[in-house]
């Protein structure tokens, strides 16, 4: 017996809709006999559906396939109707570009007058290379949020990472004039902060309107369900990582805090020779021999990259935490090639305090290196790089079973021959767990039953041969997992 289907929404491949006591997805064009993943008839099962579908489609592909967003007065049992949020609003997409790119503006702006201690940015090569990729990694994200769709996603995390991990860097150049005077600072400065100020405000508005991924239920004639579109959308989803994800989400947290742990000591060394044959070695850079407020800010960058690395670890999909990822990888890196610039500009003796006359009578030179906590360092950062390649490459779950096709004697109705149960818990946007492999929700009565028919699968040379049956409490085994 058929159910009866409606779908809701489509998009270029599947489809997403309500059969008789369930939400499933569909392939377009395929029978309807059976759902590819289905999920309870449920508020967290609606949640883990779209939540689903909107990984398996881009966002701008998915249209309405019916007029009425609450599927034209169909309605969920206990008197709730489920709609997705699907899209943002336009002008918030550009307000956030235009943020981003004034900026810019300030932040390029800033690099001409003096900064600190009466140098401008543009005559420090070292500082200005990293000021340059932040403000390349900002120009980027203004163009992609411009653009819309999943491209304003991928430039709203790119720019929250990047704004997340350069605040405790540009507070630490603000510690300089705050612990020394204000004559210490310049016009760049304020300039510079100004441009991260607004860039950050820019980030937080494109996050803000990032294309909307789950929904929740209204209740007929009664207040705004939470996580309904009224009530807004829900733009973080996290999650345990499971299976062979495990160890890289492991690796990943601790090349975070590896990194944050070696941005710390001091990287910088400096060798001092006279002619006579002697030599002082000096160390600088250490995080927490700086004035107090300097090391609050050395102190806000290390917490908020652990911070950052942790919320990528366990963000879904996982491809939105890589990119959140690299927004926060790009500053640290910045920072690694800086030191590199200013060890290949070489030193003078003045900065140490020593006068011309003085470094003509003792014949002193000095050699610029790094110390072995900057190599720590990079080996971190390197780990953090590849760690977030593979989260971005990872490839997507697919709801096509392989090996599932019809036979040679297959009807219209055996088209999907093999399918599974989806665990609605692994897409669950809201947080709650959804009992539908463990036990069977009985939604009208909101009471456990305890009792649930799962289907396992069956594999042959032949997939004619496939099948699917029903599967009692009393039988062995898992259900089958969810189709890599």
């Amino acid at each position: 017996m058929l159910d009866k289907v409606t779908i809701a929404y489509r998009g270029a491949t599947y489809e997403i809709g309500r059969g008789r006591d369930y939400f499933g997805i569909w392939t377009i064009g395929g029978s309807r006999s059976q759902p590819l993943e289905w999920w309870p008839e449920t508020q967290e099962g609606w949640s883990a559906a779209w939540t689903r579908f909107a990984v398996l489609e881009p966002p701008d592909a998915i249209t309405p396939a019916v007029r009425d967003p609450a599927w034209s007065g169909e309605r969920a049992r206990g008197g709730q109707r489920f709609a997705p949020v699907v899209g943002t609003g336009r002008d918030g997409a550009i307000a956030a570009s235009l943020l981003l790119g004034v900026g810019v503006a300030l932040g390029i702006a800033g690099l001409f007058p003096d900064y600190l201690g009466g140098s401008s940015l543009v005559a420090q090569p070292d500082n200005l290379v990293a000021h340059v990729i932040y403000l390349a990694v900002w120009t980027a994200s203004g163009v992609l949020v411009a653009f819309g769709g999943t491209r304003l996603r991928i430039g709203a995390l790119l720019a929250t990472g990047l704004s997340i991990v350069t605040f405790g860097l540009f507070l630490a150049d603000a510690g300089t004039p705050i612990s020394g005077g204000a004559h210490l600072g310049g016009a760049g400065l304020v300039l510079s902060l100004l441009g991260w100020l607004v860039c950050a405000s820019g980030s937080a508005l494109a996050f803000l309107n990032q294309p909307g991924r789950t929904a929740g239920p209204v209740a007929e004639g009664g207040p705004v369900a939470e996580g309904s579109p009224a009530a807004g959308r829900r733009l973080v989803t996290l999650g345990w990582p499971r299976g062979a994800a495990l160890g890289p989400a492991v690796l990943l947290v601790l090349a975070g805090l590896g990194t944050a742990a070696a941005f710390a000591p001091a990287w910088d060394t400096f060798t001092l020779r006279t002619a006579a044959g002697q030599t002082q070695t000096i160390t600088a850079g250490n995080a927490f021999a700086d004035p107090a407020a300097v090391m609050a800010g050395n102190v806000i960058v290390m917490v908020a990259l652990a911070a950052v690395v942790i919320v990528a670890a366990l963000w879904r999909p996982v491809r939105h935490g890589a990119i959140l990822l690299a927004g926060a990888i790009i500053p640290m890196a910045a920072q690694a090639i800086s030191a590199l610039v200013q060890v290949g500009e070489g030193t003078s003796p003045t900065q140490f305090g020593f006068t011309p006359a003085q470094v003509s009578q003792l014949g002193l030179t000095i050699s610029a290196g790094l110390t072995p906590a900057f190599w720590i360092y990079c080996v971190f950062v390197v780990v953090l790089a590849v760690s977030c390649a593979w989260m971005l490459f990872t490839p997507r779950e697919t709801a096509v079973l392989a090996g599932a096709g019809p036979g040679p004697d297959a009807g219209a109705d055996d088209r999907v021959p093999m399918w599974h149960v989806a665990r609605a818990d692994a897409y669950d946007a809201t947080g709650v767990r959804s009992p539908v492999l463990e036990d069977h929700w009985d939604i009208d009565r909101g009471v456990d039953s305890g009792e649930f028919d799962s289907y396992e699968e069956f594999e042959s040379d032949n997939p004619a041969d496939a099948a699917v049956r029903p599967r009692s409490q009393g039988d062995e085994g898992d259900a089958p997992s969810r189709p890599a």
